[in-house]
């Protein structure tokens, strides 16, 4: 397997942006086994998630049920990455009788890349109501495939337990890595990355340029396409969720 583009100054790597229609043309990719054998990574089982992306990847689905399912598999990926957080003892009185339970420990922070993200972080918000939301403006340059800064809310970070970043597409892994950095550059300690699909290619360069963050994915796809989209994928998450097509 080549490294990947996310290391431009690897001698006779294929460089993506040569051609500007077809910036994965001519670059090596990992294999879905090898995607799936990298440490820290956790794809869903669950056949709620696998029935509601099959209907999401359905190129006939309507924008208002893109965007639902988006939200609901948010929800749903929230409750498998946020299982073991840390709680203490806590006391309550109930109806009946006083009681010891359990609460969170910390804040959780979600870090929606913009604009894809939104769905996702509203998902993940019915799991965790209280949870403080930054929003990540990175946007792909379609043509060298990477990451464009343009907006940040992480000057306010403060008091968190774990961040969530949250993005339907892990493709080149561009914008994950630079998310991650971000937040590590704020220091935020503790991160953690879902997203819906992944294809293995984004899912080894995340790993290796973080190596210690968590990955939670719904699905890991086969390859990129020449254009960098994700095959089988579902096409554009930000356009089909908004309408923009």
């Amino acid at each position: 397997m080549r490294p990947s583009a996310d290391e431009p100054n690897e001698p006779n790597a294929p460089t993506p942006g040569d051609d500007p229609r077809l910036p994965m043309r001519g670059v090596a990719q990992p294999t879905r086994a090898e995607a799936l054998a990298l440490p820290g990574l956790s794809v869903s089982r669950h056949p709620v998630v696998v029935s509601k992306l099959t209907a999401l990847r359905d190129e006939t689905t309507p924008p208002a049920q893109f965007y639902a399912l988006v939200r609901e598999l948010g929800a749903l990926l929230a409750y498998e990455a946020t299982a073991d957080l840390a709680t203490e003892p806590w006391r309550i009185q109930t109806p009946l009788e006083p009681m010891e339970g359990q609460r969170l420990v910390g804040g959780v922070g979600i870090a929606p890349i913009l604009r894809a993200g939104l769905g996702m972080a509203e998902g993940f918000r019915q799991a965790l109501p209280d949870a403080q939301v930054w929003h990540l403006g990175l946007r792909r340059d379609e043509r060298t495939l990477r990451p464009v800064h343009y907006y940040n809310q992480l000057a306010r970070a403060a008091n968190l337990q774990v961040c969530y970043v949250v993005d339907p597409m892990l493709a080149t892994g561009g914008s994950a890595i630079d998310a991650l950095d971000l937040l590590s550059a704020q220091g935020v300690r503790q991160v953690r990355y879902l997203a819906l699909i992944a294809a293995p290619y984004g899912l080894v360069a995340l790993r290796r340029a973080h190596p210690a963050t968590p990955i939670y994915v719904a699905a890991v796809d086969d390859h990129l396409d020449e254009r960098g989209y994700i095959c089988p994928g579902l096409g554009d998450a930000g356009d089909r969720q908004f309408n923009t097509l």
